[in-house]
């Protein structure tokens, strides 16, 4: 990957304001036009951007500044890199001993036994095997299911406990576990059936009082003078 300059119109404007390099030069190296760099000589362009240091950004050197200065024939020449950054490389798929292969149908088993909350994606990425041989271990089709026997990905070293600990966590997000059921779907503890009995007692006590206090009232209404009537 060819190297490139960073920032090139405000190394530019710096090499304009602290070189004695021809418009040319600086162009080239900047890769702008040389009207451009012209431009900013006389104040026309670049007037609000802040000039930036190729010497102190590491990108070109003070001597090869010097040398350019000398010969207008020149063109300046990038420094090297001081730190490599390696190209991000893709990520191979995941490779599995093949002294291991004939043990990943009896992980997928154990995981599809013990973890049935595990979606085909996060059983592929454990153990390192295709939605094919999941889905034909789920549905009993597999060439080999008569001698499968389920066993633990991490005794077998197909993953580590801590990567299925994390799948599993991932799957259980959003799950209902049987703790957070709705508390009417639940049994009663004994305190609230010691105190059922009460609580309905108690209500209809509350039922006789109010009756009583309506029909007092009735009668307090009903011994009241008409309208018209004379008071003794």
């Amino acid at each position: 990957m060819a190297q490139q300059l960073l920032m090139p119109k405000a190394t530019a404007v710096w090499l304009v304001d602290n070189t004695s390099l021809s418009f040319e030069q600086i162009a080239d190296f900047c890769t702008l036009h040389h009207l451009e760099v012209k431009a900013i000589a006389d104040g026309e362009s670049a007037q609000g951007i802040k000039g930036l240091d190729p010497v102190m950004t590491g990108q070109l050197s003070r001597d090869e500044i010097e040398a350019a200065e000398k010969d207008p024939n020149r063109k300046l020449k990038l420094s090297a890199p001081k730190v490599r950054v390696p190209e991000a490389k893709r990520k191979a798929p995941r490779y599995t001993p093949v002294s291991k292969r004939q043990d990943r149908p009896n992980a997928i088993l154990w995981l599809v036994r013990s973890h049935p909350e595990l979606k085909d994606p996060q059983i592929s990425r454990l153990v390192g095997t295709t939605k094919n041989t999941i889905q034909q271990i789920r549905d009993r089709t597999h060439w080999n299911s008569a001698n499968l026997q389920p066993m633990d990905p991490v005794t077998l070293g197909l993953c580590t406990q801590i990567n299925l600990d994390l799948e599993v966590e991932k799957a259980s997000r959003g799950i209902v576990r049987p703790e957070e059921l709705a508390e009417e779907e639940r049994l009663l503890s004994a305190s609230q059936t010691q105190n059922w009995g009460r609580g309905e007692a108690a209500a209809e006590d509350e039922e006789l009082d109010a009756a009583a206090v309506f029909a007092k009232l009735t009668s307090m209404r009903s011994s009241e003078p008409e309208d018209g009537e004379e008071q003794g």
